[in-house]
C-alpha cells in the first residue's frame, strides 16, 4: 500500500468535519466559531493520523486501543505540539471574535453562501497542508521510528522558542489594546516589546512553529519507509504557512489597513522606516 494512501483517513477527517461545520454555520451567515472550527478540525487529524489503524483494528476485529506507550517518542512529541500550538490559538482567537461580536475577515463573504462554503473547505486544505509532516511522521510503524537525537532536540528548541514568541507578542497587543481601551495610553499602534523588531512577531512565531515541527518530523520522513524526497515534499508545511502569512491573509491586508488608517502620521511612518516588517533582520518600509 502507497504510505501517502495512508494519508486519506486523515484527509476525509479533515474535509468532512470542516463540510459539517459548513452545513450548520454557513446558513446562519456565523463566522465567529470559524477558528475554533479550525482548532478541532487540527485536533481531530492528529488524533486520526495516530490511532486510525487501531481504531480500524478495534472496529473490525475488537481489539483494544493501544495505550499511548507504544507509539514513538517522535509521533508523541509532534502530535502534542500540534494539539499546543492548536489548542492555544483556537482558544486565543474565539474568545477575541467573541468580545470583538464576530471576525471582520468575513463582512462581507459570510452574505454570500457559495464562497463562504469554500473558505471552510479551504480551511481543511491548510489544515492538510501544514500538518503533512505530522500526519506522515505518525504513519510510520513506531518500531520503525528513528530515535530521538541532537537535531531533534534543535528542532524542539525551534518549536518551544517560536510558541513563546508568539504567545508573548499575542499577549502584549492583548494587554496594550486593554490598557488604550482604559485610557491608560492614546497610542494608536503598538511599538513595543517584541513589536519594536518585528511589525509582525506574532506571525514570525508561527513561521518558526512549522519550521520546528517539519525539522522534528525530518528524521522519521527520511527512513526507508517513505519514497526519496518525502523530507522535501513534507517542507510545504512552513512554506506555505510563510507564502500565507507574508503574500496572502496575515501581513499584506494589515500592512494596508496601517497605511490606510495611518499613512499619514509620522510615528507610523518612523516605525516603518525603522522596524521591519516581518524577519527582525528583513525589510522595512
Amino acid at each position: 500500500m502507497n504510505v501517502f494512501s495512508k494519508l486519506i483517513p486523515t484527509a476525509i477527517s479533515a474535509y468532512g468535519l470542516q463540510a459539517a461545520f459548513a452545513a450548520v454555520f454557513v446558513p446562519l451567515k456565523e463566522e465567529t466559531y470559524y477558528d475554533c472550527c479550525g482548532a478541532l478540525g487540527w485536533l481531530s487529524t492528529a488524533f486520526v493520523s495516530l490511532y486510525y489503524p487501531s481504531l480500524k483494528a478495534k472496529f473490525l476485529h475488537g481489539a483494544p486501543l493501544p495505550p499511548l506507550s507504544s507509539f514513538a517518542p517522535r509521533q508523541l512529541l509532534l502530535t502534542a505540539a500540534l494539539g499546543l500550538w492548536s489548542a492555544r490559538m483556537g482558544v486565543f482567537l474565539t474568545n477575541r471574535a467573541i468580545k470583538a461580536g464576530g471576525d471582520s475577515r468575513f463582512d462581507h463573504i459570510k452574505t454570500q453562501p457559495a464562497k463562504f462554503s469554500v473558505y471552510w473547505l479551504a480551511q481543511a486544505t491548510w489544515i492538510m497542508t501544514v500538518g503533512l509532516p505530522v500526519y506522515l511522521a505518525n504513519n510510520l510503524p513506531p518500531s520503525l521510528t528513528p530515535p530521538l537525537g541532537p537535531r531533534d532536540y534543535i528542532a524542539a528548541g525551534l518549536f518551544a522558542t517560536s510558541f513563546l514568541v508568539e504567545v508573548i507578542a499575542d499577549a502584549q497587543k492583548s494587554s496594550w489594546r486593554r490598557a488604550k481601551e482604559n485610557k491608560q495610553h492614546d497610542e494608536k499602534f503598538i511599538t513595543s516589546g517584541l513589536w519594536s523588531v518585528s511589525r509582525h512577531p506574532n506571525y514570525l512565531g508561527e513561521v518558526g512553529i512549522w519550521t520546528g515541527i517539519w525539522a522534528l518530523a525530518a528524521g522519521s520522513l527520511q527512513s526507508s519507509y517513505f519514497p526519496a524526497g518525502t523530507v522535501a515534499l513534507a517542507a510545504v508545511s512552513p512554506l506555505f504557512a510563510w507564502f500565507l502569512l507574508t503574500r496572502v491573509s496575515g501581513v499584506p491586508p494589515l500592512e494596508r489597513s496601517g497605511d490606510k488608517k495611518f499613512g499619514d502620521d509620522p510615528k507610523w511612518q518612523e516605525y516603518k522606516r525603522t522596524v521591519p516588517v516581518f524577519w527582525p533582520w528583513g525589510r522595512r518600509g
